[in-house]
């Protein structure tokens, strides 16, 4: 028996009943037979996984974090082109993943699409390796070379598109939501994949970029490219323990979700009485008095009195309850931008911040501004994500009763919270940095370091990394867990589009805000004096949208009911 392993990898198999205890219903494994419980899936298989995302990581941020040093150097480009073009490519990779988890969740498969992305990924990496090889040789890149480059860079977007999604979507169904030992342990995997995942970028930060700046950089490229071979052979060697579900009936999910808004706006008119509901065409389908949550969907279960038509098919409860499930992704979605406006300000404004500080922390030793993000976010959160996981989990549960010690959106919501805090923070340390360089008569020393020891970013730096275990993790798992089955590739898709989305919104901002303040004295409130300059009225601006949104958020959860409630969230 061959695997297919099309629209989201799921199968409604039932179990033999006296089997329940070593079989995992609705799975089957590599070779098409039931999944055995103590052969496959949870951790034996998720841990395969998490190599595969941190080997792509690894790939990733080495070459993306020290690619502007590329682009001005070895191609020639413009400071200002560069920051163009890398503000572009980050914007479009993260948004991306929604193409590449579409494609998964309606046509591949999630394993499928691994697979290939992972091919792409070598490639583009090999070609990055090649284009190079080539600029190597020549003092200027000619045209060719140049499009040569560029069409290589993009195809890295379109390899991660496909694998960052479905991998951790993949991960994450490894582990059965009807064992209750195994859903606790899936939103544990959520917070390890973080912490793995924050924790193998310091190779490339440290190694990469050393070797791109100081040897070479078709070695700096040639690397992630093995590297991202050797994490497609671990994937496959794993097979044997992955478990695959399928979609019982083949039905492409977005089809059917299109059929439950088609109808509804068709029925919209429609009043119950002038027609017959879906119970009386079929009995096993009833009108879900009370159980929707968005009314006008409930139309979608109508059918006129002169019945349906040869080409119309009917949509069921379940139907409806899946569209229901993305369209109250909605506001929540939009809710959480103003935290991902803030997420977008570490590796921008804050680094330009420290840069002005005294970040000496021997007499011969000044830690890099850019160096901070990491040495301030990056490190709290990876020792935050044990503590939550092993200490905050079970103390919290022993009170609150909930199986992950707070639910999906009270985690979140902490980390909207925090992230607040954090940028607030920022506010309040810019404007004492400013009245320094005004005392010390340092407000058109552009270049001079203010008097003022870079250990006052510290708590916006630790803040921002601690709403990260919040919000990061809990906005994954909320929108892995939230949306329907056979889409949890878009479901992470989604969460990625909100981290994309605020980064593109703080480009649009900054830009926009520069135009308006750029013709006063001081340059506006992003000159390139940061003496002159007001970083602390926006990050105030900043403060008031993602107030706004938190308000807007928990206005929204108030009426959220979770999908699930076979455990309690």
């Amino acid at each position: 028996m061959t695997i297919n392993t099309t629209a989201g990898d799921e199968i409604c198999e039932a179990a033999t009943p006296l089997l329940n205890d070593v079989v995992v219903p609705c799975s089957v494994d590599f070779t098409g037979r039931q999944s055995v419980r103590s052969k496959s899936g949870c951790w034996k298989s998720s841990s395969f996984l998490i190599a595969v995302g941190m080997a792509e990581r690894f790939a990733y941020y080495g070459i993306s974090l020290n690619m502007v040093s590329y682009l001005t150097g070895n191609l020639g480009l413009p400071t200002a082109s560069a920051a163009a073009i890398l503000n572009a490519w980050y914007g479009t990779s993260s948004l991306l993943p929604i193409l590449g988890a579409y494609v998964a969740d309606a046509f591949s498969g999630r394993f499928r699409m691994i697979v290939a992305a992972c091919v792409l990924y070598v490639a583009a990496l090999g070609f990055l390796t090649i284009s190079a090889s080539l600029n190597s040789y020549t003092s200027s890149p000619n045209q060719l070379e140049l499009i040569f480059f560029f069409v290589s860079f993009s195809l890295v977007a379109f390899a991660q598109a496909g694998y960052l999604p479905c991998v951790q979507a993949f991960a994450a169904d490894q582990f059965d939501e009807e064992d209750e030992d195994e859903h606790k342990a899936k939103s544990s995997f959520f917070n390890w994949w973080n912490c793995f995942s924050s924790a193998v970028i310091l190779l490339p930060l440290l190694v990469l970029t050393y070797i791109q700046d100081n040897v070479s950089w078709e070695l700096g490229f040639g690397i992630p490219a093995i590297i991202m071979c050797f994490s497609l052979i671990v994937f496959l060697i794993g097979s044997r323990t992955y478990r695959f579900r399928k979609n019982g009936d083949g039905t492409n999910p977005f089809v059917r979700i299109y059929r439950v808004f088609a109808r509804a706006a068709k029925n919209c008119r429609v009043a119950p009485d002038e027609a017959t509901s879906v119970e009386e065409e079929e009995d096993s389908r009833t009108l879900p008095h009370g159980g929707a949550q968005i009314g006008f969907l409930n139309k979608a279960l109508l059918a006129s009195s002169n019945g349906l038509t040869d080409n119309e098919k009917i949509c069921s409860i379940a139907d409806v309850e899946d569209a229901e499930s993305i369209l109250r992704l909605a506001p929540l979605w939009f809710s959480c931008l103003g935290y991902a406006i803030i997420y977008a300000q570490p590796s921008t404004l804050f680094t330009k911040q420290a840069a002005t500080l005294d970040r000496h922390i021997t007499p011969g030793f000044q830690i890099p501004a850019a160096s901070l993000q990491y040495c301030f976010i990056a490190a709290p959160f990876m020792v935050s994500i044990p503590i939550y996981d092993r200490v905050f989990v079970p103390v919290a549960r022993s009170v609150t009763g909930v199986r992950s010690g707070i639910t999906m959106l009270q985690r979140v919501g902490t980390g909207l919270v925090l992230s607040l805090a954090s940028i607030v923070s920022a506010a309040v340390v810019e404007r004492k940095r400013l009245g320094v360089a005004r005392e010390c008569g340092l407000v058109d020393e552009p270049t001079a370091m203010v008097p003022m020891s870079v250990w006052w970013l510290a708590p916006q730096y630790v803040l921002s990394g601690i709403a990260d275990v919040f919000a990061i993790v809990g906005l994954q798992e909320f929108f892995y867990d939230q949306v329907p089955s056979e889409l949890r590739s878009i479901g992470l898709a989604l969460y990625i589009s909100i981290l994309g989305t605020g980064n593109l919104i703080s480009s649009f901002l900054i830009s926009s805000i520069q135009n308006v303040t750029s013709g006063n004295s001081s340059g506006g409130w992003f000159s390139d004096n940061l003496n002159r300059a007001h970083l602390d009225y926006f990050y105030w601006v900043l403060a008031g949208l993602s107030a706004a949104g938190f308000v807007a958020f928990v206005c929204s959860t108030k009426s959220y009911v979770y999908k699930r409630g076979f455990f309690q969230y």
